[in-house]
């Protein structure tokens, strides 16, 4: 579904000392990869949509959006870092393809269940744990392979601004067609559609090649021993320590706001499904936005500032989201949420696979993403029960008040990021060893 300093400042770094970015869509690996994506990630945001609205239609209440959202991603959470060390031995393009496999099979099984009329909430609980066991192995062994896809380590920033625009563009599509789906046909459609999409990626992993290469573990170390190690590494080394700590804590009480939707769908506004669609396609127009910005970049040099504004702005947006009650100024809102939110996801992203070690990525990514994804549930869970008592509202406007804290916070520490950051960045020739400091705007 991802540079120039923001400051216009070049001074002390020659276009010699740079590796030359180059454009992900070049590589006829990320060609197929992205293209199969784009059919996959539609039928994946279709499913979540009308998920959400067949809970929320099903029990009528907040909590139990929050639950069943803990149970799909909890499992992301306890089973990443395992998934990591897997990662990090195997090779991580079959993974994926299992992964894929495993996931069209709960597509298929959701689908079965919504068609035939058998559906009960605890099914629905069931098959989310399943989808969290599937993304506990799938997102970590998929971020790494991005980079065994490259050809050019230039690409990698453009090539996940080109992911994150992937899945912002399929995130505009896929809940729009599905409120429309929903009101004609019923949620168990949507389902089956996205069982149907997984084919195409599939499809195009099976026909990617590449020269990756698998990290067996060092002599005498033990599972237990190279999990610690991975730990140890990325909660070690302050800028990525720095990274995860403001992911995981901007999902824990940030994005938890999509959890709640469907309240304000059916209850502050009175809609239907097809109003969830808008305000899900709202907040995918502003990540889209978010996205295309951080693919006109050039370089790493100048995300810890955009990540600063990107944080402050996906705040900003959830209080306005929450005070709102004009749809117009709802849909603005969510849109500088989205853009803020994707911005700093995606920023946060590129700086990490960029600094972190090559035998230690897939564990780096894996707590990364246990970090962003796993504390997600809790966070849901949180939401929707503090939603029941003081209303979906003035939880958000809450949520958006303490992403800008911390937004404040971690501008505090990109002094000693920058410090820590130089050397590795003079090592891979993004800059220059003599270069001054006020040009490492990382």
């Amino acid at each position: 579904m991802q540079q120039i300093n923001p400051q216009g400042s070049t001074q002390g770094v020659t276009q010699a000392a740079r590796p030359v970015p180059q454009m992900a869509w070049k590589n006829p690996n990320l060609r197929l990869y992205f293209g199969g994506q784009i059919v996959s990630m539609i039928g994946t945001w279709m499913q979540q949509m009308a998920l959400s609205w067949l809970i929320y239609r099903l029990t009528n209440s907040i909590a139990m959006l929050g639950i069943v959202a803990f149970a799909t991603q909890a499992p992301s959470f306890f089973m990443t870092p395992i998934a990591g060390m897997v990662a990090d031995r195997v090779n991580k393009h079959r993974l994926v393809i299992v992964t894929q496999i495993f996931a069209m099979i709960q597509a298929g099984l959701l689908a079965a269940l919504v068609l035939t009329g058998h559906t009960e909430i605890w099914q629905l609980i069931v098959l989310g744990i399943f989808s969290g066991l599937i993304n506990a192995f799938d997102m970590p062994g998929r971020q790494a392979f991005l980079v065994d896809m490259l050809d050019d380590r230039s690409q990698l920033p453009n090539a996940i601004a080109t992911n994150s625009s992937i899945v912002t563009l399929t995130r505009l599509i896929g809940p729009s067609v599905a409120g429309i789906l929903i009101a004609k046909a019923g949620e168990g459609v949507c389902f089956l559609i996205n069982a149907v999409s997984y084919i195409a990626v599939i499809a195009a992993l099976l026909f990617i090649r590449t020269q990756a290469t698998t990290h067996k573990k060092p002599d005498g170390q033990t599972f237990l021993a190279g999990l610690q190690e991975g730990f140890t590494y990325a909660f070690g080394f302050k800028p990525i320590r720095a990274l995860i700590l403001l992911m995981a804590l901007v999902s824990l009480v940030g994005m938890p706001f999509s959890t709640l939707m469907p309240a304000f769908a059916k209850d502050v506004f009175h809609g239907n499904a097809a109003t969830l669609g808008f305000l899900t396609a709202a907040s995918g127009v502003g990540s889209l936005a978010g996205a295309i910005l951080l693919g006109s970049r050039k370089g790493v040099l100048g995300l810890g500032r955009w990540i600063v504004l990107a944080c402050a702005c996906f705040g900003l947006g959830l209080i306005g989201f929450g005070f709102s009650s004009y749809f117009p100024l709802t849909l603005l809102a969510l849109a500088v949420a989205g853009c803020g939110g994707m911005v700093q996801i995606a920023s946060c992203n590129t700086l990490i696979q960029t600094i972190v070690d090559e035998d230690k990525r897939g564990r780096v990514m894996a707590i990364y993403t246990m970090a962003f994804i796993g504390l997600a549930p809790f966070g849901s869970v949180v939401a929707g029960a503090v939603a029941e008592k003081i209303g979906p509202s003035t939880t958000v406007v809450i949520s958006g008040v303490l992403c800008i804290i911390l937004a404040a916070v971690f501008a505090t520490k990109l002094r000693d990021i920058r410090k820590e950051v130089r050397p590795i960045y003079v090592e891979q020739g993004i800059i220059e060893a003599e270069s001054d400091m006020k040009t490492l705007n990382t």
